[in-house]
């Protein structure tokens, strides 16, 4: 696949992701609507600050500098098109949480890195598979398979934090009962 058919088929399949991800977001938020307002569970666990932090030096500084060094001044055209759609993706979450968050207050908000994460590790995935097996993208493509990895990881937290987020009980002598 050439410069202009591999920006072609990212931008309709991010077109298409964003479509089915926005009615998706939108559809749930409506039928969830008549549910409390959503607000943090506080304080954080005393190791969320250390985890965001790295998820945002390892998620988002770790690649600008690699889109900018082989994107945009050694001009490879496919790093910059992956990465950019990359940034441009979780820009789009990171706004969505906001508003379902801040401005919604609706429980919909909890459901949004379920419908980005999944889709973000396979922009990695695919972005390992167009940058091809050339010499000097080796870096690239062992950025993306840490990304991927990271970002799978992330989705690890996500999920054994669901019980918190939505402030779910433990009854602490069924879990003696049954040990």
């Amino acid at each position: 696949m050439n410069g202009v058919n591999i920006n072609l088929y990212l931008l309709l399949e991010n077109l298409f992701f964003l479509t089915v991800a926005t009615s998706l977001t939108g559809i749930l938020s409506r039928v969830w609507k008549h549910t409390k307002p959503y607000t943090l569970p506080l304080p954080f666990p005393w190791w969320y600050k250390w985890w965001f932090l790295s998820i945002q030096l390892l998620g988002v500084l770790l690649p600008l500098p690699i889109m900018l060094l082989w994107g945009v001044w050694l001009k490879h055209s496919t790093v910059l098109a992956v990465l950019g759609w990359y940034f441009i993706i979780l820009g789009l979450q990171i706004l969505f949480e906001v508003v379902t968050l801040r401005k919604l207050q609706n429980v919909v908000w909890v459901l949004v890195p379920y419908i980005y994460l999944p889709y973000r590790f396979w922009q990695l995935y695919e972005g390992s598979t167009l940058l091809g097996s050339e010499p000097e993208l080796l870096w690239v493509r062992y950025l993306l398979i840490f990304e991927m990895v990271l970002w799978i990881v992330n989705y690890a937290i996500d999920v054994s934090q669901l019980p918190r987020l939505f402030r779910w009980e433990v009854d602490s002598t069924s879990l003696t009962a049954n040990s």
